[in-house]
């Protein structure tokens, strides 16, 4: 005769707002015996069996109609394994109860994550596959420790929270289940009564893959395999290597022409990859494409951290196209955004009913600019969950480096906001104390776990020592934007040339604190969006002198020190801002050759020289590696500078930034010889008036600018030309 459990405390079961199923179902040494107890919606009959023998060895009695079940075993005293057989609607099935499965998480892996220190969450929280006793299902496991009850629900229990509520881990806020038969490719998602007694449905914050929106379903899967940066990718993340970038969006980079369709990822491993490589650009750099609800944010406003978007297919299919760039050579960058996350439901607000993964308070918790929400750094789960994210990128995906979004916004308290809408910090200061702490950890942890992978900041302001160690008060990136080159050097570029000699000094300020971080010079997407035009039509002038002004810019940019990155489009001078929702004017380099044509072939041609010749790249971040020839001819606006590498090998790079030619245009020199013009971007094959020097030119002994030896130049209109030093 068995024990019946207290009318409420079913109530409260088939409720669901029982918060320990465990102490009730599952078998238990009871007064009466060896117990077995369950909650089977429908079922008309339950047997216990015996999987050793097959035989049945007790029946459950149906004590209350709405599906739970209990019984009392005879001839039994110890705990053993198992199974029940159930019928349903007049068919039986053997399964597994998952309440006879002891504790999931390790004592181990849960203090780790409770200390915040667990380097790879992922590997235990979120759903797994697994095999438990010789029982194939899946491993369930999340954190809400303000939640009343959770439950997983999901194709495999017909999306009923009553079926499969879980055990919470009182010491560290985590609730787990092993399922029986839950298999992979199979959508769940959590089910919680929060800490106010409200129903919420959650998509699962580890999830490693999603469903494409606007559906919010997590899908189970298993962990990628293990990835190591190979030796040639890391050489070609470092300091003294070229580095050009070439950002891309997937959703426009190319369409279908007959739908207006994305394509799929492996589409575009067989024709963006093989465009880059040709292209001469050395890493390719991807808008985040973690799982986003609204396409519009171009994926930074992340639901899905751990998950490749299915916008454009399976995470393998995303495997597969990062595994192309890296047989072709080219290393990947993934925009990584753990600055805010969007406020929908289905996602991290209110995860538990309480603010667990942002501030409570709207003056610390809240992007007025973008209406998401901020990341409580200082909770050590959360930082956990987001140093994991890095490694599972770099670890799981081979990507070789992260560029982090908004640094800016995440470091200040008082980013874009006015007096009383923020908090100082402890201290009294304007500084985000804890997320300088959590980038320097996050960049700490990166450096010791993935040799050669590189994180570079996106940071708008004078924070000093970005890209300096946190030992000398960094915060440890290997990289930093220069947005301050980009913002003085386009200003410059967009005036008319007859007042260009009145703002000499925006195109070399640039110089006076070059050697204050290791910089990247961005021409990013935020360049070409928002009414900003695109950097074509930032030109002045008629349509020749756009293309020759920016053919003269791009030939500036890519021999001044600094990596370079490009936004896709801008390598063909597309003309119109550059639209999410719609394909680059491929249109443009359709029938026969035209200016866009020779803008692309330049890019191509200084991609490659810059590559080949180590004073371009080596010495960015030495002042050996860069000097002044000419800086101060404001009234012709000539500007003209020496590139070295490390074995003194020099490279002169003179931009003339106006429409008339300077002829015999005199200037000292370092090393006498022989210099042949190596890219001039005003050659005919760049659609330019072909004006130069022959080919190549040979200095005099005549002294000028402070040196022995000089030469003598025509400087095209709106040009800039490299010159080599022929051997002797």
């Amino acid at each position: 005769m068995s024990v019946h459990p207290e009318k409420d405390v079913i109530n409260a079961l088939i409720a669901g707002h029982f918060a320990d199923p465990f102490s009730l179902l599952g078998m238990h040494k009871t007064k009466a015996g060896l117990e077995v107890r369950a909650l089977l919606p429908n079922a008309t009959e339950v047997w216990i069996i015996d999987p050793k023998t097959g035989g049945k060895v007790g029946k459950l009695e149906c004590i209350d109609s709405r599906g739970f079940f209990c019984g009392v075993i005879p001839r039994r005293k110890n705990l053993f394994r198992y199974q029940l057989a159930v019928v349903w609607h007049g068919h039986e099935n053997l399964i597994d109860d998952p309440y006879r499965f002891g504790p999931l998480i390790q004592e181990m892996d849960s203090w780790l994550l409770s200390e915040g220190t667990h380097l790879r969450p992922y590997e235990t929280l979120g759903a797994h596959a697994d095999t438990m006793d010789g029982v194939t299902g899946t491993r369930f496991s999340v954190w809400a420790p303000n939640a009343r009850r959770v439950s997983v629900v999901g194709q495999f229990n017909y999306w009923d929270g009553r079926r499969h509520p879980m055990r919470l881990r009182r010491e560290s806020g985590i609730w787990e289940l092993f399922i029986p038969g839950a298999h992979p490719g199979q959508l769940y998602k959590f089910e919680l009564i929060d800490t106010d007694g409200h129903l919420r449905l959650k998509a699962d914050p580890y999830a490693f893959e999603s469903q494409m929106r606007p559906e919010t379903a997590s899908l189970i899967c298993g962990l990628p395999e293990k990835t190591t940066l190979s030796p040639a990718r890391q050489r070609a993340n470092g300091f003294d290597q070229p580095i050009s970038i070439y950002e891309v969006h997937l959703g426009s980079w190319r369409r279908h022409t007959d739908n207006n369709f994305w394509l799929s990822y492996r589409e575009l491993a067989d024709q963006l990859v093989p465009y880059v490589k040709e292209m001469g650009f050395t890493h390719l750099e991807l808008l985040p494409i973690n799982e986003h609800p609204f396409d519009g944010s171009w994926g930074y406003q992340p639901q899905g951290l751990y998950a490749p978007t299915r916008r454009f297919g399976t995470r393998e299919d995303f495997r597969y196209f990062i595994n192309a760039a890296h047989a072709a050579g080219l290393n990947v960058l993934l925009d990584w955004v753990p600055g805010h996350f969007p406020t929908d439901d289905a996602g991290l607000a209110k995860f538990d009913g309480t603010s667990l993964y942002e501030h409570g308070d709207p003056r610390e918790g809240y992007h007025q600019d973008w209406n998401t929400l901020i990341y409580n750094y200082g909770r050590r789960e959360v930082s956990n969950y987001l140093v994991g994210n890095a490694l599972y990128w770099i670890e799981r995906f081979g990507i070789d480096g992260l560029r982090v979004d908004a640094v800016a916004s995440m470091i200040y308290r008082d980013y874009s906001r006015q007096p009383g809408e923020w908090i100082p910090n402890d201290k009294g200061g304007r500084e985000n104390l804890e997320a300088i702490e959590f980038l320097r950890n996050t960049n700490r942890i990166i450096g010791e776990q993935t040799p050669g992978a590189v994180t570079m900041a996106e940071e708008s302001t004078d924070f000093d020592g970005v890209s300096r160690p946190p030992s000398m008060g960094g915060l440890g990136f290997w990289f930093k934007w220069n947005l301050g080159w980009m913002h003085d050097t386009l200003d410059y570029m967009k005036l008319d040339p007859v007042y260009r000699q009145f703002h000499h000094n925006k195109m070399t300020f640039g110089m006076l604190y070059n050697s204050t971080e290791n910089f990247v010079l961005p021409l990013s997407h935020d360049e070409v969006v928002h009414g900003k035009k695109s950097i074509l039509d930032r030109m002045p002038g008629d349509a020749w002198q756009k293309f020759a002004n920016l053919r003269a810019y791009y030939g500036w940019m890519w021999a001044f020190p600094g990596k370079k990155l490009l936004f896709m489009g801008n390598e063909f001078a597309q003309g119109r801002e550059w639209n999410h929702d719609s394909s680059l004017d491929w249109h443009l380099l359709e029938g026969g050759d035209n200016w866009h044509h020779g803008v692309k072939r330049l890019v191509r041609d200084l991609n490659h020289t810059y590559r080949h010749h180590a004073a371009m790249h080596e010495l960015d971040f030495d002042s050996y590696g860069f000097e002044w020839l000419v800086v101060e001819d404001n009234v012709n606006s000539v500007f003209i500078f020496v590139r070295r590498d490390s074995k003194g090998n020099e490279i002169i790079v003179a931009s003339n930034f106006t429409p008339v030619p300077r002829y015999n245009y005199r200037f000292g020199i370092n090393q006498p010889g022989r210099w042949r013009e190596e890219l001039n971007t005003d050659s005919m094959h760049y659609h330019g008036s072909n004006a130069g020097n022959s080919g190549a030119v040979q200095s005099d002994e005549i002294p000028s600018h402070g040196r022995e030896n000089s030469l003598s130049l025509t400087l095209p209109p709106l040009s800039t030309i490299w010159l080599v030093r022929e051997a002797e």
